[in-house]
């Protein structure tokens, strides 16, 4: 397993060592002590996944405090580009995001910290995403900055008129409207 760091300090890509023949594959995806050792202290509580279909973006989410979250990513089927934006007022990144093609093929997975926004577009038919967090789900604490801010400059590898959004996503405000509740 292989931890490789990104121009944004905490943030880091995971390649997991990957052991396959004819009969398919198996790959370690987490294991807290190389975790540990290579990122920092962490306690998972809650693993989700969603599927989409091609188009769909989700994001750029975070959770407010105390219920804010720090996650672990990854793309079991399919193919996305995974971003993580830093949000921390202070941060010499501040604004600045790591952005990773995650697929089912590669197993890449993405650590996203405590006070990043997170989000993915869909490249592929469909995509199964799967994540773990280090805090529960707080649907009043759940906030979000827009996509397509042009301060931020991501590029999602869609064109927009193939952008599938929530109604929610729709109505997300820009960073620069942001008092953000994350320091560095």
């Amino acid at each position: 397993m292989k931890f490789i760091k990104t121009e944004i300090p905490d943030v880091y890509i995971i390649e997991p060592s990957v052991f396959g023949d004819n009969r398919g594959y198996f790959l370690e995806c987490f294991n807290l002590q190389k975790f540990e050792e290579n990122i920092c202290e962490i306690k998972f509580v809650q693993d989700n996944e969603s599927k989409s279909s091609k188009g769909v973006l989700r994001g750029l989410h975070f959770q407010k405090p105390p219920y804010n979250q720090a996650k672990l990513v990854r793309c079991v089927e399919g193919r996305v580009i995974d971003v993580a934006v830093d949000i921390r007022k202070g941060s010499p990144t501040y604004g600045k995001h790591v952005s990773v093609e995650l697929t089912g093929e590669n197993k890449k997975q993405l650590f996203v910290p405590r006070g990043f926004a997170h989000g993915f577009s869909v490249l592929s038919e469909t995509a199964v995403f799967a994540y773990k967090v280090d805090n529960t789900y707080a649907p009043d604490y759940d906030f979000g900055i827009r996509w397509n801010d042009k301060d931020l400059n991501i590029d999602w590898g869609l064109d927009e008129n193939e952008v599938k959004l929530s109604k929610k996503d729709k109505e997300l405000i820009f960073l620069s409207e942001l008092d953000s509740p994350f320091n560095y």
